[in-house]
């Protein structure tokens, strides 16, 4: 019988978990592991960059998450990830993020970072531009072109035009046809 202590929660966690300072990889349990195809050694005190599809995907990431942070430093979304399957290939997959800072003030310093697979609920159908992805998980949560464009730094009408680009690639008449799309992909 394992002994129940707060180590075993951690590697055993049903969802993949990160402990991060200054957006390093400090620790991460079993599930993360599993779900990003690697070796402990190939996350512990590295960025989280190597997880991301594109450096500037990780950058804008970090830039979202220290502006939309709540009052007690916790955030959430749905993102797009680059992880290796079972032949060591790259493969992107749609991952929900949650996380919190233990300083709101300095939300990098420390943070604690739950990661669940949603490949099981949603396929990426077509290839996306690292925008294409950004503002496709923007969509699914409901916010509109303004809302979007603002959150990226963008104008509404560039929002518009990706918008455009991936109703094409999902072949979507409307944007809820899009975002059931994407959603059931």
């Amino acid at each position: 019988m394992l002994d129940l202590d707060y180590r075993t929660a951690f590697e055993l966690a049903p969802i993949g978990l990160v402990l991060s300072r200054h957006r390093l990889m400090v620790d991460c349990n079993r599930q993360v592991l599993e779900m990003f195809g690697v070796e402990r050694e190939q996350l512990i005190g590295q960025s989280f960059a190597v997880l991301y599809p594109s450096a500037a995907e990780f950058e804008r990431t970090g830039e979202r998450i220290t502006a939309s942070l709540d009052a007690t430093g916790r955030y959430a979304d749905e993102r797009v990830m680059k992880r290796l399957d079972a032949r060591g290939q790259e493969e992107l997959f749609w991952c929900h993020v949650s996380g919190r800072a233990l300083d709101p003030g300095d939300p990098h310093a420390a943070g604690i970072w739950a990661f669940e697979d949603l490949s099981a609920l949603r396929q990426l159908k077509a290839d996306l531009t690292p925008r294409e992805r950004e503002i496709a998980a923007l969509l699914i949560e409901g916010l509109t072109s303004k809302l979007i464009g603002r959150r990226l730094g963008i104008s509404p009408r560039t929002v518009d035009v990706y918008r455009a680009r991936l109703m094409r690639k999902y072949e979507a008449a409307t944007t809820p046809e899009l975002v059931h799309k994407l959603l059931s992909a």
